[in-house]
């Protein structure tokens, strides 16, 4: 499978945002989107999960066969909102993700303690502190296979514990064939990732 931005363009409020954005991302592949604020690293993001129309360009996904067959139907997007019920109890929120986007790897049990929770599925998500929010809203993208993961400062809120515990979970997803594409700030510890710099000048 690949993922191909081909001449890609967007906007945000109707101004320009980026333009002429070009990428291919294959099986086993990470790419890490840098850049100052207001480059457009999110907005690329969510034009790529399909949140916005592409100004120019778009978005394809290529040798994804029938079990996706469409860019949105093998994206993750993980953005800045955690986009969990806090009345709900964590277990409650991910059962509904995983009704929502299909069976995962893992259980809902063993992503929790995949990213250092476990134990505490039965507590609502309103209690949490707000790093335990955020590795809550990275189970989301185990209890469920999406081929490619979109994620928009993914580590924001995280100790160091779990940036490398996540560091480790997006190397075994791309080692099992999985793609990455990452807005981030910070390094992520990412082996051999392609980098695109977003409002660089030409």
């Amino acid at each position: 499978m690949r993922l191909i931005a081909e001449n890609l363009s967007g906007e945000r409020g109707g101004e320009p945002v980026f333009e002429d954005i070009g990428f291919s991302v294959e099986d086993g592949e990470s790419l890490v989107v840098t850049g100052p604020n207001g480059s457009g690293k999110s907005t690329l993001l969510r034009v790529v999960a399909g949140f916005l129309p592409a100004a120019a360009g778009g978005v394809r996904i290529a040798e994804g066969k029938e079990a996706f067959p469409s860019v949105a139907s093998a994206c993750h997007y993980l953005g800045h909102q955690n986009a969990m019920k806090t009345a709900l109890t964590v277990t409650e929120n991910l059962a509904f993700w995983q009704r929502f986007c299909g069976e995962g790897r893992l259980g809902i049990g063993e992503a929790l303690d995949a990213v250092g929770l476990g134990g505490i599925g039965h507590l609502p998500f309103g209690y949490l502190s707000t790093g335990q929010r955020r590795r809550a809203a990275i189970a989301k993208l185990l209890v469920s296979h999406r081929p490619v993961w979109l994620l928009d400062e993914p580590t924001a809120g995280l100790d160091k514990a779990s940036e490398h515990r996540f560091t480790d979970l997006m190397s075994a997803h791309c080692a099992a064939g999985g793609i990455v594409i990452a807005a981030t700030h910070q390094p992520l510890g990412l082996e051999r990732a392609k980098t695109l710099e977003m409002g660089r000048s030409s």
